[in-house]
């Protein structure tokens, strides 16, 4: 999938989710958990967005840190309503199942963005990954 797929899979998820809590009963309960589950779906939508604009690899990771995070919350949510009868049908299990290949996504590439930035020397470090020593041979 490539990077413009999964923006616009998610994007559509974020669409699919505010469309599904305009149907949620009107109970205290419902409205708040709805609140919620808006707010993570579509901060999985806008971070990803935010990730492909890093100005670095770092910053790309960290914002995919946190669309990974976003994902699972919002999965969460939809668990929650799910075991709380606030939400059956097709729709509450499309969504369950897109969120949850959504989690499996997102934490695979951020996996992999930070196995690529450990493997990426700091700026400044040249060739060497780790600090040289600045001890001097007689301390301990």
């Amino acid at each position: 999938m490539t990077p413009e797929e999964l923006r616009n899979r998610s994007m559509q998820f974020a669409i699919r989710v505010v469309k599904f809590c305009r149907t949620l009963p009107g109970t205290w309960e419902a409205r708040r958990i709805a609140g919620q589950l808006i707010d993570s779906s579509t901060s999985v939508a806008m971070n990803y967005r935010a990730a492909g604009r890093g100005r670095s690899h770092r910053e790309f990771t960290a914002k995919l840190g946190t669309v990974t995070e976003e994902a699972d919350e919002t999965l969460g949510w939809l668990e929650l309503l799910a075991e709380l009868d606030l939400a059956r049908g097709p729709e509450a299990l499309w969504l369950l199942g897109e969120a949850k290949e959504l989690v499996a996504i997102f934490g695979s590439s951020y996996a992999t963005a930070k196995e690529k930035e450990s493997r990426t020397p700091s700026p400044g470090t040249g060739n060497n990954r780790r600090s040289p020593d600045r001890r001097s041979p007689n301390s301990a």
